[in-house]
């Protein structure tokens, strides 16, 4: 399983993540300042690094600045209760991925961690050739062209509902979850996404509708199912 190292001065936080990541299969590596932070960066090689900013000895942004000197390619999250512009840059600037503003949902936490680690792991995976399709039922789906063929039809789709068949395709017969696909498509799950989202479902199930063999089901309060 994914081992995540989290820096975390207040203990009382840290405990809560920790416990929330170990329950949901996580290895978690504590640290309570950015000193021993670094240290076991350097003994325990992590997936994720999730590092407050304001903290005692080394703070997070002096942490991620030292661990990129030697590691540009692990994915860090910063926790902060900073909000300003310039402080939001500047942990970008330093290398970090993603940025969560305390207070924050520790579901919110792990969807982002998961979509971290997906972003890691994605160039290691083999790529396909642009010319080979997906079959999905009666369909041929290509995804680096965003194109959906049906006998001799064929459909152009937009980048997003290429992404999101993409990712139901990955998923075909699971559920994908609806958070997921907000956070690594929109950006974020606000309501407003949310809804955008219901109208690209709407739209693939039209665009799926020659194939009876095809759904594109709705699991309520969860996410969507596509089956085959």
């Amino acid at each position: 399983m994914p081992t995540v190292l989290l820096i975390e001065d207040e203990a009382a936080l840290g405990m809560i993540v920790r416990d929330s990541l170990e329950v949901r299969g996580f290895t978690v590596r504590y640290a309570a300042n950015g000193d021993e932070g670094l240290t076991l960066f350097r003994q325990e090689r992590p997936d994720i690094i999730v590092a407050d900013v304001m903290m005692p000895q080394m703070d997070g942004f002096t942490l991620v600045e030292q661990i990129r000197k030697v590691d540009t390619d692990i994915p860090v999250l910063f926790l902060t209760a900073r909000s300003q512009t310039a402080d939001v840059v500047r942990g970008f600037e330093l290398g970090g991925n993603d940025y969560l503003k305390k207070p924050f949902s520790l579901d919110e936490l792990i969807v982002r961690i998961n979509a971290l680690l997906r972003r890691a792991l994605a160039p290691q995976l083999p790529v396909q050739p642009v010319s080979d399709f997906l079959p999905i039922g009666r369909y041929q789906f290509d995804p680096p062209k965003q194109k959906l063929v049906f006998d001799s039809h064929e459909v152009l789709l937009s980048y997003r509902e290429a992404e999101l068949l993409r990712r139901l395709y990955e998923q075909r017969n699971q559920v994908l979850e609806r958070t997921v696909v907000l956070m690594e498509i929109w950006g974020d799950d606000s309501f407003f996404n949310g809804r955008s989202l219901d109208v690209f479902i709407t739209r693939l199930r039209r665009h799926l509708r020659e194939d009876p063999q095809i759904q594109i089901v709705n699991i309520r309060g969860i996410g969507y199912k596509l089956i085959i």
